[in-house]
């Protein structure tokens, strides 16, 4: 083998380690942020440690420290997740709901599922902390302002043809928001067990229907290729 050969397969092998290393980083890094969502959900934000986030991610406390040095870096990184993992979810959903679920009862049912999520009450968790924590409180001053702005964003594109006022819809959107997550921190104590959550959100739906013309736009799944627009469904119903 020539000299050249020699060099050409060693600059691949690095290559092909570089790459490998910052696949590693990826992982690790997801590892880390979905362990932190989980001790926000199950042990709250007092009971959430660097020390237990890197036990339950499964890597070394060294390795926790070198991503994220400090418990409010790793909470930094952590909410941008969670915010990407609740677009992602609402998005995805709706992307692959029956045609005659593409309507304001649909995407109202799925954006209660996702307010639900696990992502969602690490989210609420953090908001309600807080209050009273001054070092936590800067990195969710603006956190429900993202959220609304996320679901405006996906109502825009979902419901093109909605005849609201431009200047109604941002409105209209933070009451259901305000509204979603009353409802939410209901849930996370009783799960709905009177059934009073589910009543709300039928009556939510009933109104909505009146205001917002059935038929979304059609969303395709990540990755897959547009799907053409077919004529709005009448009387859809969820």
């Amino acid at each position: 083998m020539s000299v050249s050969t020699r060099r050409r397969h060693a600059r691949r092998r690095s290559g092909s380690g570089r790459r490998t290393q910052e696949e590693r980083r990826s992982s690790t890094r997801a590892l880390l942020l979905d362990a932190t969502m989980e001790c926000l959900v199950d042990l709250g934000w007092s009971g959430t440690s660097t020390t237990e986030v890197a036990r339950r991610a499964g890597v070394s406390r060294g390795a926790q420290q070198h991503h994220y040095p400090t418990k409010m870096e790793l909470v930094g990184a952590a909410v941008e997740h969670m915010l990407e993992a609740q677009r992602l979810a609402y998005e995805t959903a709706f992307a692959i709901l029956p045609k005659e679920r593409r309507n304001v009862a649909g995407a109202l049912d799925l954006l209660w599922e996702v307010f639900r999520s696990r992502p969602a009450r690490a989210l609420m968790e953090l908001a309600v902390a807080a209050r009273t924590d001054e070092e936590l409180r800067p990195f969710c001053l603006d956190l429900n302002e993202r959220i609304l702005e996320m679901i405006l964003e996906t109502f825009e594109r979902l419901f093109p043809a909605n005849t609201l006022p431009e200047d109604a819809v941002p409105t209209m959107l933070r009451g259901l928001f305000a509204m979603f997550v009353g409802l939410s921190i209901q849930n996370a104590l009783d799960d709905d067990a009177a059934g009073r959550q589910r009543e709300v959100l039928t009556q939510i739906k009933n109104i909505a229907r009146l205001i917002v013309p059935d038929g979304g736009a059609p969303v395709p799944a990540p990755g897959a290729a547009p799907e053409p627009a077919g004529p709005t469904p009448q009387g859809a119903s969820s």
